[in-house]
């Protein structure tokens, strides 16, 4: 993470680079205007060094401004968003180096082409606004981006979970208790759970969890499944084993304050999965569920009792297993949620790897598409369309076309009531682009008994005629049509 004093020395840095470079001044020239070494002023240029006041004055001279100028972290115009950036929170938080990114090239291209790069930013920081981004949501995009460009497989914490059951002996036979679990994070690590408290007070009672460091007490609620709290204890296992520092203490984060912070919280997650989902295990039964010839909906439920999980935490591991044991990296992951109505549908969570599939995250109070296996293995949960019913999952797959694309996907999305409130649904869908590779491995893509829908990502973008799903008028296709009309029109002013 980046201080402010190292902020500071970037900001001095890039002006004087930027001055030097407008004035086509060499390293040596501006040497000898100052009487400083080439090497000095190189450390300078790159943020490692800060001068002291009768030092600034010499380059303020040689560059041809005044001393404000250089100490102030403002700037003309031209440079302004780049100082902006600099100076922001994100420039601070954002850790660049596990992105690949050199701190030094970056300065170097800034200082290289100014405008090119002050459009960009303004542009960048101008759409930010207008769309009310903050500061979670792009730390949550960026941890998505972070999850692709590795594929959403990390060895190192794969090995780290080995390496934890070899050290502390756990070879207890897959599911674990919740009990045998507990018994692991107080002989360890000496933190006890306390399962009554949080459901004392009603203004925390929707958090599922907190870990107190002060008295080391692991707070979990206590009307939770035993497949949440195992999820919730192998996580603490994994911020204890890595020494996550930077960490959330509750379950349901309500300040993000870096990326680091979401990052560590996703390794933690990771480990907890790969602690209660073996990777060879999970990805041999993968394998003999994908070689039925048919469907079946009730082996692909199977899993979720062997290995004692939920539903996301099934399919998301699912996702980091795909690619890097059957080479599928084409794929996404989703999270939608409904109103009691069953009316409204919003998406929580979604990852994309490769490429931006679809569906894909909507904020612009469109209408999702009802005919995406998401949304329907939620209308046809018995446990929300009948108060009676007990709550149960529901398991569903579908061939997705989408409309005037060339691309299909097998979904296979898990559904079930709400956990705050059953009134309501959750479901969570994996998503593989449908590949000569992909038909090779699953088996049942060939059964003409798999459902198959035409879909959209949302009914104002989608123009699917007399779609019996539709919940919203096709909008911006009415709009773009009316677009080329008039342009037509135009065109054919003067023709006979």
């Amino acid at each position: 993470m980046l201080t402010n004093e190292k902020i500071i020395r970037l900001i001095f840095g890039f002006k004087v680079k930027h001055l030097r470079l407008q004035k086509n001044l060499s390293y040596q020239e501006l040497a000898k205007l100052t009487g400083l070494s080439t090497s000095y002023l190189n450390d300078i240029e790159k943020g490692k060094r800060y001068p002291k006041p009768a030092k600034i004055t010499s380059i303020a001279n040689a560059l041809g401004v005044d001393y404000n100028y250089m100490v102030a972290t403002n700037a003309s115009k031209k440079l302004q968003p780049i100082i902006d950036l600099l100076s922001s929170k994100f420039f601070r938080l954002f850790p660049l180096e596990e992105f690949g990114i050199s701190l030094e090239k970056l300065l170097e291209l800034f200082t290289q082409t100014p405008n090119k790069v002050n459009a960009f930013i303004s542009t960048v920081f101008k759409i930010a606004r207008n769309y009310q981004v903050n500061e979670k949501q792009f730390y949550l995009e960026a941890l998505r981006s972070y999850q692709d460009m590795h594929n959403n497989h990390f060895p190192e914490l794969e090995e780290a979970v080995e390496n934890f059951k070899k050290e502390f002996s756990i070879n207890a036979v897959l599911p674990y208790s919740s009990d045998f679990l507990e018994e692991q994070l107080l002989e360890i690590y000496g933190i006890s759970i306390d399962r009554e408290e949080l459901s004392k007070n009603e203004e925390i009672s929707h958090i599922r969890s907190y870990y107190k460091v002060e008295t080391k007490v692991l707070y979990i609620k206590k009307d939770l499944l035993s497949s949440q709290q195992n999820f919730l204890i192998a996580r603490e296992l994994g911020f204890q084993y890595l020494q996550l520092a930077e960490r959330p203490y509750e379950t349901t984060i309500t300040e993000v304050e870096s990326f680091e912070l979401l990052l560590n919280n996703y390794k933690a997650s990771h480990f907890a999965a790969a602690l209660l989902m073996d990777g060879e295990t999970l990805a041999n039964d993968i394998r003999l569920f994908a070689r039925e010839n048919s469907w079946q909906p009730d082996l692909f439920l199977n899993l979720l009792d062997k290995y004692n999980v939920s539903p996301e935490t099934l399919v998301q591991r699912m996702t980091n297993i795909l690619p890097h044991h059957f080479g599928l990296e084409d794929l996404f992951f989703i999270r939608i949620t409904s109103d009691e109505q069953l009316q409204s549908f919003r998406m929580q969570k979604d990852l994309h790897l490769s490429q931006l599939h679809s569906p894909y995250n909507n904020e612009l109070n469109e209408h999702y598409c009802n005919r995406w296996v998401s949304i329907t293995s939620i209308k046809d949960l018995p446990s929300v369309k009948s108060k009676k019913s007990k709550p149960s999952i529901l398991a569903d797959a579908q061939i997705s076309k989408y409309w005037n694309t060339d691309k299909a996907y097998l979904c296979i999305s898990l559904a079930k009531a709400g956990f705050q409130n059953s009134n309501k649904g959750v479901s969570v869908t994996l998503g593989l682009l449908v590949s000569p590779q992909v038909k090779s491995i699953f088996h049942f893509l060939t059964d003409p008994k798999l459902k198959y829908k035409e879909v959209h990502t949302t009914c104002e973008r989608c123009g699917i005629a007399d779609c019996e799903a539709r919940v919203a008028p096709p909008t911006i296709i009415e709009r773009q049509t009316r677009g080329t009309s008039i342009l037509n029109s135009l065109k054919a002013l003067g023709v006979e």
